[in-house]
């Protein structure tokens, strides 16, 4: 055998050698390829489905989104309308609450003016008291020295009508005593002169003069038992005078008597006297008064 036939016989063993190899690497990528392949389209079919599931899902987010986005608009708009209400009710509240301000200064005002008038007229009351407690005391005064006075007056009359009474007794057995002289002295012829006083007497009180000619009448208007004060409803136009002495008559029925302190044109105020004892017969209101029984 040839050199050559050897040497073609070595380069065709390689080359038999070198694309079994090649056949053998072909294989073996091919089955490693193919497997990828599968590999491959199983990914993209997952990929698909998974594709697909993302789309639905996706659609069915967009439709819960644009509900949800449909939602909070009428959410947002029903949020504004009330944020216009409560802005409107702000405002309200708020020129409200300048009003009430307002009212509240008028009113601290007025409570103030309120206060002082309430002041004043606290001090008004305090000093009209204090005049009429002593208009009070002055006429508690001026009634105990009037009673002390009518008091004595009438001890005075007592005293005067006992006087005139012992005095017209003394007259009398004076007459009596000259008559008897007189006829004693007749059967000598003589006479005795008749005394004259050597200064003419005087009555020294008398009680309102004229009174019972004047037939004055009227009503009580007003009753003080207290005070023992009346007031009638006729005074100076009527011809009332200071010291008159009016009864004071219901029904025909003697209550007491009246006697002038203060004489005014319509009406006069007088002491209460000749008061007798029961409810039943104190003066009143209305009940009549005159000058005359």
């Amino acid at each position: 055998m040839s050199t050559l036939t050897k040497v073609l016989i070595v380069l065709l063993t390689l080359s038999s050698i070198f694309l079994c190899g090649i056949v053998v690497t072909y294989v073996a990528s091919a089955v490693d390829y193919r497997e990828k392949l599968e590999s491959q389209q199983s990914r993209y079919q997952a990929a698909e489905r998974r594709a697909d599931s993302a789309d639905k899902n996706y659609n069915v987010l967009k439709d819960e989104t644009v509900k949800v986005k449909l939602d909070l608009n009428n959410k947002i708009a029903s949020l504004q309308e009330r944020i216009n209400g409560l802005q409107a009710d702000l405002k309200k509240a708020e020129i409200d609450r300048d009003d009430a301000r307002r009212k509240e200064d008028s009113w601290e005002a007025a409570a103030k003016d309120f206060s002082k008038t309430v002041q004043m007229n606290d001090q008004l009351r305090a000093t009209a008291e204090a005049e009429l407690k002593q208009v009070k005391a002055d006429l508690i005064k001026e009634q105990s020295e009037h009673q002390e006075t009518t008091d004595a007056l009438m001890t005075k009359m007592a005293v005067i009508d006992d006087l005139e009474a012992r005095t017209k007794r003394l007259v009398e057995e004076k007459t009596e005593l000259q008559s008897k002289l007189n006829d004693v002295l007749q059967q000598y012829g003589k006479i005795t002169a008749s005394a004259e006083p050597v200064t003419p007497m005087k009555s020294l009180a008398q009680v309102a003069p004229g009174v019972k000619n004047i037939d004055l009448q009227g009503i009580v208007t007003d009753v003080e038992p207290q005070e023992r004060l009346a007031e009638i409803s006729i005074g100076q136009a009527e011809g009332v005078k200071k010291g008159m002495r009016f009864h004071v008559i219901r029904a025909d029925k003697y209550i007491c008597d009246i006697v002038i302190l203060d004489v005014m044109a319509e009406k006069s105020t007088g002491w209460l006297e000749m008061l007798q004892a029961g409810l039943q017969n104190q003066p009143r209101v209305d009940d009549s008064v005159r000058t005359n029984l």
